[in-house]
C-alpha cells in the first residue's frame, strides 16, 4: 500500500518561505539538502509525518505561474477562529471564514491564506473527515 509522504512546490525565496510556514503553521526544517542547480527544504511538525518540500531552483528571479491546474494545500486546527485571528495578527491577511453545509450540517469550516509564492493554503476546523 502506498504511503503520501510529501508535497512539493517551488518557491523563489527560501528564508522567506520558511519563515511564513513556520509562522502560519509550526513547520519546521526536517531536512536541507543542497544540490549544484537546487536545493531541496523538507518542512514537518509534531503533527504528522506529512512534510512539504520547498524547492528552490537557483538563479531563478520570476515568479512561477501557479497555473490553472494547481488547487490548495489544506491543514487542519483545532480552533479556526483561533487561527485566523492569529494569522490576521501576524499580518498574513487570511480570507473570510467559511462555513459548508451539507444535509442541514456543517460538512467544512475554513478559510484560506496564500504564502509568499501565491500558493493558497486551506486551513479546516478539525472536524469530522477533517482531522
Amino acid at each position: 500500500m502506498a504511503k503520501m509522504i510529501h508535497s512539493m512546490i517551488r518557491v523563489l525565496d527560501e528564508a522567506r518561505s520558511v519563515d511564513f510556514y513556520n509562522r502560519a503553521f509550526g513547520l519546521e526544517i526536517a531536512d536541507h539538502v543542497a544540490f549544484e542547480t537546487f536545493t531541496l527544504i523538507y518542512l514537518s511538525n509534531a503533527e504528522t509525518g506529512f512534510e512539504l518540500e520547498l524547492t528552490v531552483n537557483q538563479g531563478r528571479t520570476e515568479p512561477y505561474a501557479l497555473g490553472d491546474a494547481y488547487g490548495h494545500l489544506a491543514v487542519s486546527v483545532a480552533e479556526l477562529k483561533d487561527e485566523h485571528a492569529r494569522m490576521t495578527k501576524l499580518g498574513f491577511n487570511p480570507g473570510r471564514i467559511v462555513e459548508l453545509n451539507r444535509d442541514g450540517k456543517i460538512f467544512a469550516l475554513f478559510f484560506f491564506v496564500t504564502d509568499p509564492d501565491g500558493y493558497k493554503i486551506e486551513v479546516v476546523q478539525r472536524h469530522g473527515r477533517f482531522q
